[in-house]
């Protein structure tokens, strides 16, 4: 093999995380199985799945900035030309290989020979020469972005130390966080990744990745520059970013003793419904929720709230998701459920309460509950031991263990969304629609109510634990679907509660009776995605991007979290690189430090949200937004 990925620096340094696998304990991983899960990493970091075709140049240069690269513009039109439509993942493994990373020494080797006084820097007079007017050249807006990127420059000098330290930094964070995504997402461990599929244990040699024709085509005609060409790698560096902005915010510790949120004087005397519902994490990391439509006969004042449902039986031992943020944004159906208009979100907070008081005229209203992602997260954390389910006594009946008997009252505590101790068909549905993806009908509703135990036509809680002891009987005592349930409601094997949480939500109004009725399970995107946005940019602060004017990042500041939400004006759809790396005791909802997000044309979208990781500590939020070239 010509060039072997051992000599790729920055993926070989990930070598020592991944011989410490369980897998690679028993059977090391060769040097190709390294380079393949590297490739693999990068590609589904911008791909929902390897068999996805790289369609845009703006995508071949985001894959390849993931996989530790940096590459210039003539390095992109090399493997993209004007006759390119598309290139596959194996076109991918292949560009890699050709493009070995930037080595530190190579990036300081370069700026060194612009130090005319070998002091770590160099006048930005000289840069603007180098940049502007040799080589592949620069605009004098680009260098200007350059030169005013904070903490690499000051006193008319650019620090190119530091600035080689943070280039380093984020390749090799950009590396780290890909692969950590790939370990703990099962899902994308069990995909085929174009001609390179996952190894049996035994494991044959990976067999190396067939080129498409037109990189075949690409490699046979041209003769590739050595990448020890400082000026090629120096504008790469520099050209990484057109232009950025950045947010400094300190927070103070949360205090729960001080309550923005309070009940009207005379909430007593209101009319109360409530509902309870579920948001539920996906294993691709979506979020998806019930979703309410609200009715207001008369104009009143309305005090609405939104909690975690406390499920624990142990007085003193709350839930361990009652941490979870939980919000509800209310939209005012006009003529027609496509037509909605943000009214408010519950902002105010008591505690783990979120809360909303004001006044609502008559109408059809819908309620979106949120969170956002930062604390409902992929649980990573391996079972010592699987719960057992069932057990036969000694004349062989087939019984429920208590363990999963007390798991059941608790999911049933989660479906009852009235609270009246029963299920409802429509109850019920939302259950069967979220485990099996189907809807029992009237038909075997009759069924199942001649055969389990029901009170007016609605399915007990006795009821409901039968109706799983005889899916156990139908099989012969196999735990495995009971387990598919299970997991479908969030629980691990352990019969914990870890990837969803149970809320209730209450409604008070003064002058009429509110009704409320759940009517669609969704993810939380579509219209909560439009109201997030508005909020944001109606109560956030505003930065336009330096030389971008259509480029608007707004930043939401909340006692509890932060949102920034990205506002593309232009007509052309832009690739934002997002840096949280400074930022201190925080965590955000993509699980990653650096990432970056593609912004379609006249659109806005939610890039994060922050939330600290401990409340009782203060918490400093250091977000860089740049726009890629």
């Amino acid at each position: 093999m010509a060039s072997s990925p051992g000599s790729d620096a920055a993926f070989s340094s990930q070598k020592s995380t991944l011989s410490e696998s369980p897998q690679s304990k028993k059977f090391p991983l060769t040097e190709e199985e390294i380079f393949y899960m590297n490739c693999r990493a990068a590609y589904l970091t911008v791909f929902k799945s390897s068999l996805d075709n790289i369609i845009s140049k703006d995508q071949l240069y985001l894959a390849l900035q993931h996989a530790g690269r940096n590459p210039s513009q003539k390095t992109i039109n090399k493997y993209w030309t004007p006759q390119t439509a598309k290139l596959n993942f194996d076109d991918f493994c292949i560009i890699l290989r050709k493009e070995k990373p930037t080595s530190k020494a190579e990036l300081l080797k370069s700026f060194k020979q612009l130090d005319v006084n070998d002091d770590g820097s160099i006048l930005h007079t000289d840069l603007y020469k180098l940049l502007t007017k040799r080589g592949e050249k620069m605009t004098r807006e680009e260098v200007n972005a350059i030169v005013t990127l904070a903490d690499v420059n000051a006193d008319g000098k650019f620090d190119y130390i530091k600035f080689c330290k943070l280039y380093m930094t984020t390749n090799e964070q950009c590396l780290k966080t890909t692969l950590e995504k790939l370990e703990v997402d099962s899902k994308l461990r069990r995909q085929q990744f174009g001609s390179h599929i996952e190894e049996c244990p035994e494991r044959d040699p990976s067999p190396i990745p067939k080129p498409s024709p037109r990189i075949l085509r690409n490699t046979d005609q041209e003769s590739f520059p050595n990448k020890g060409d400082t000026r090629s790698s120096l504008l790469a560096t520099a050209r990484k970013f057109k232009t950025s902005v950045s947010f400094t915010i300190t927070m103070s510790a949360i205090s729960n003793q001080n309550s923005k949120l309070t009940e009207p004087n005379s909430i007593k005397e209101w009319q109360c419904v409530h509902s309870k519902g579920c948001f539920f994490l996906e294993e691709d990391g979506e979020i998806i929720s019930h979703q309410y439509k609200m009715q207001i006969t008369q104009r009143s004042m309305v005090y609405l709230t939104i909690k975690p449902l406390n499920l624990s039986q142990d007085e003193g031992k709350p839930s361990p998701w009652l941490s979870v943020d939980t919000v509800l944004y209310i939209l005012k159906e006009n003529e027609s459920q496509a037509n909605l208009q943000l009214t408010c979100f519950t902002e105010l907070r008591n505690r783990e309460v979120f809360g909303w008081t004001g006044e609502l005229g008559p109408g059809i209203y819908w309620l979106i509950p949120s969170t956002t992602g930062c604390r409902l997260r992929r649980e990573i954390k391996p079972i010592a031991e699987e719960a057992q389910l069932v057990y036969r006594d000694e004349s062989g009946e087939l019984f429920l263990t208590k363990e999963f008997r007390s798991t059941l009252s608790d999911i049933f505590e989660v479906i009852d969304l009235d609270g009246n101790g029963l299920l409802s068909l429509e109850e019920y549905n939302f259950f069967e629609l979220r485990t099996s993806g189907e809807k029992c009908d009237e038909d075997a509703w009759a069924v199942c109510r001649e055969n389990f135990d029901t009170k007016k036509n609605e399915l007990t809680r006795q009821g409901f634990m039968d109706l799983n002891l005889m899916e156990a009987n139908d099989r012969e005592g196999d735990p495995r679907d009971l387990w598919v349930t299970l997991h479908s409601m969030g629980y691990n094997k352990a019969l914990e509660l870890t990837e969803a949480c149970p809320f209730v939500i209450n409604i008070y109004a003064d002058k009429c009776k509110p009704r409320i009725k759940a009517v669609h399970m969704e993810a939380c995107s579509g219209q909560l995605e439009k109201a997030i946005c508005k909020s944001v940019l109606s109560k956030g602060n505003a930065k336009v991007i330096d030389g971008y004017e259509n480029i608007i990042v707004h930043t939401y500041k909340h006692d509890t979290w932060i949102t920034s939400v990205i506002e593309n004006k232009s007509d052309n759809k832009v690739i934002i690189h997002v840096n949280n790396e400074l930022s201190k005791n925080c965590v955000n909802n993509r699980g990653l430090n650096i990432f970056a997000v593609e912004v379609a044309p006249k659109s806005t979208m939610v890039c994060q949200h922050v939330m600290p990781l401990n409340e009782r500590q203060e918490w400093i939020y250091y977000c860089v937004y740049s726009l890629i070239s």
